[in-house]
């Protein structure tokens, strides 16, 4: 535990694991520069392209930074996947695309832990679940710090049970998806309350997660006993972040006014702007990765035509104090505006 702990204690402020290609290795790089914590997301990725981000950071120079990757879960009903299908013909007919195939898959699984066993990345962090035991010390042994992420008391109990090193507690006001190991079981709880809770229950660092926009916002999750905090939508906007550039201007455009949590896209509820396609697919099933697949390529065409009403645009609920500026200034103003609440970023 004292790796993550000495980590955390010089780096208390934590880029978030954004996975579909927002997390860029330039992006970890600039964090870490700064002062921060930097990490990529193998969620979506192949194997051999998350040891190509890795090799990069690596290459860099840089040595504070994780990779997070996304715990495979139950396949759903194929009738609910179905049924669903049929609500997206329209949204096909839009942008002149089929839907894909509702496929169940593990995202790699194995491939990835056996990799990140390999590689000794400093962190790994886990997002919809926590692994057994047995896949927690190989990485261990291996040299990695291991972290998870949790909704509720109850989740951060068994990771730590199970031998997590520490646990990123991620509060309702966070951006894209939620955590929960059972989505129907989610804490759902403000990042505030959340950190105090699991803060109080469990001995082992805690990283405070959602609204983190600001020293301020930081200061206050530090102050509920949070160990360091994790920022992701402040950096969606930055030159170095991957998100699409409809995306980014999305989170500026005065139209879209709130996020909401949605299981539209990928069947799993996720946190993003309100758009066109929130708003017309409000009871989508609890069907992920299916929905996830059949939607991508729907998503696809909808960014290439520069189309925020058909993106998912994860996006926390701050999302209109995100700038444009270089993630090293972010990082920059965040510390300052901290040492000012009387905390240490």
């Amino acid at each position: 535990m004292s790796h993550l702990s000495d980590l955390l204690r010089e780096r208390p402020l934590v880029q978030a694991p954004m996975a579909g290609g927002t997390s860029t290795p330039e992006l970890v790089e600039a964090v870490v520069r700064a002062g921060g914590t930097g990490f990529l997301a193998a969620g979506y990725l192949a194997p051999e392209r998350v040891e190509e981000q890795v090799a990069q950071v690596r290459g860099r120079g840089v040595s504070a930074f994780g990779v997070n990757v996304f715990v495979p879960g139950p396949a759903a009903d194929p009738a609910v996947v179905e049924g669903y299908r049929g609500e997206l013909h329209a949204e096909a007919e839009r942008y002149g695309v089929e839907p894909g195939a509702p496929a169940h898959d593990d995202d790699a699984w194995d491939a990835k832990i056996d990799l990140l066993e390999r590689l000794g990345v400093p962190v790994v962090s886990f997002t919809f679940g926590c692994p057994d035991g047995n896949v927690l010390r190989r990485l261990q042994e291996a040299g990695s710090a291991v972290v998870v992420s949790v909704t509720s008391v109850d989740e951060a109990l068994l990771a730590v049970a199970r031998g997590a090193d520490g646990v990123c507690a991620q509060g309702a006001e966070a951006g894209g998806h939620r955590a929960a190991f059972d989505p129907a079981r989610d804490g759902n709880l403000p990042a505030v309350e959340l950190v105090a809770a699991v803060a109080g229950a469990v001995e082992a660092p805690v990283i405070g997660a959602g609204g983190v926009m600001t020293g301020g916002d930081a200061a206050a999750l530090l102050d509920a006993g949070a160990a360091a905090v994790q920022a992701g939508t402040a950096f969606l906007r930055c030159p170095e972040s991957g998100a699409r550039p409809a995306h980014k201007r999305a989170l500026a455009d005065p139209a879209l006014t709130g996020t909401a949590l949605t299981r539209a896209f990928t069947g799993r509820p996720a946190r993003g702007l309100v758009n066109r396609f929130v708003t017309e697919h409000p009871e989508a099933p609890d069907a992920y990765p299916e929905l996830h697949h059949m939607t991508r390529p729907l998503r696809a065409a909808a960014a290439r035509a520069g189309d925020a009403g058909g993106m998912a645009l994860w996006a926390g609920t701050g999302f209109r104090r995100a700038t444009d500026d270089p993630a090293a200034e972010v990082v920059g103003r965040m510390r300052r505006e901290a040492a000012l609440a009387g905390a240490r970023l």
